[in-house]
């Protein structure tokens, strides 16, 4: 019986695929065949049926809450902060029908800390491929917009990127990685599909979600971290509140953020400003225990003490936390 299911899945995949051969010539022709797929799977639409065997773009599935809980605090250690803001601005915009702008998450902290295995978690979340989705776009800034003279041809690529991909599918995903490392002015060619219009050249942007990932402001983040180890008070109790307003006046005012002055700040269309807390030793020992398991091995906690000592942490005099978060672990745990 499961044989006989699986020959019809692949009947009506070839059907279906036939349908798009011809429907440019025979719209009668391809209905025909859509409706011997249909039959082959049970009744099901067209576009049910060829959503089985290729991605598509489902724009009102709502998001599930309970699993991006469980990835972020199963997966990533020590951002209490960043789990509970990401956990609800996507479940608050998703669940919204109506949007009046897209949501836009500036993610902010130094290397090894999260950001971009938060994007992915992210990524996975929303579209089934992942970061492999065709829905998902990740820009570089030393590998797309490399050349300071061409700021110009990079903003116009940009938004002809953008507004292609949006109007293949409203709820695509936009990460923007090194923003830290982008030229003053690119990002701003974006400002018009972040804002609050229904539609921009008859395009609408607001079910779209862009993230940006940054080092800037990681100094400022472990300010704040710094001085509540100091008073005696645990990470935990630091809010969102102690470092937003920090982050989003540092950020604007500095050269080197990619956000510099920019508009998409002036405009409060940024709807988040979210750190990332330097990890301590104990958050470095968590990691490795991931990787180990996600290679497959059994956890020897004195592989796991061996990788988390050979880290360099600072300040100098407390050593708490590690200069490159998790960032070399993997590389690390080869060595055993």
């Amino acid at each position: 019986m499961r044989r006989a299911g699986r020959l019809g899945g692949v009947a009506a995949l070839r059907l279906l695929l036939a349908a798009h051969a011809v429907a440019a010539f025979d719209p009668i022709s391809a209905s025909l065949v859509i409706g011997a797929a249909s039959a082959l799977t049970g009744y099901l639409s067209y576009k049910e049926v060829y959503c089985r065997f290729a991605e598509c773009c489902r724009e009102e599935q709502p998001l599930n809450a309970s699993a991006l809980k469980l990835d972020l605090v199963e997966r990533l250690f020590g951002q209490h902060l960043a789990t509970e803001v990401i956990l609800k601005a996507l479940t608050g915009f998703r669940n919204n029908k109506n949007p009046k702008k897209p949501l836009t998450l500036s993610l902010h902290g130094w290397a090894g800390t999260g950001k971009n295995f938060v994007s992915q978690i992210v990524a996975e979340n929303l579209h089934s491929k992942g970061l492999k989705s065709k829905f998902v776009h990740l820009f570089v800034s030393t590998l797309h917009f490399p050349h300071q003279q061409q700021i110009k041809l990079y903003q116009d690529q940009l938004q002809k990127w953008i507004r292609g991909n949006v109007s293949a599918c409203a709820s695509s995903l936009f990460i923007f990685d090194e923003m830290d490392k982008l030229h003053p002015g690119i990002i701003d060619a974006i400002k018009p599909f972040l804002d609050y219009y229904e539609q921009v050249d008859g395009v609408s942007y607001r079910k779209a979600i862009f993230i940006f990932l940054s080092n800037a402001g990681g100094d400022l983040i472990t300010k704040t971290a710094l001085d509540f180890w100091r008073a005696g008070r645990k990470r935990e109790e630091i809010q969102l509140k102690d470092l937003e307003p920090v982050l989003s006046v540092g950020v604007f005012n500095n050269k080197h953020s990619g956000l510099w002055h920019s508009g998409l700040i002036d405009r409060n269309l940024i709807d988040y400003f979210i750190p990332f807390l330097p990890l301590e030793y104990g958050h470095v020992k968590m990691c490795v225990r991931a990787e180990m398991r996600a290679r497959g091995s059994a956890i020897d906690e004195d592989i796991v003490t061996r990788v988390a000592e050979e880290m360099t942490f600072f300040p100098k005099d407390e050593k708490i936390y590690s200069d490159k978060g998790c960032k070399t672990v993997q590389s690390r745990l080869d060595f055993y």
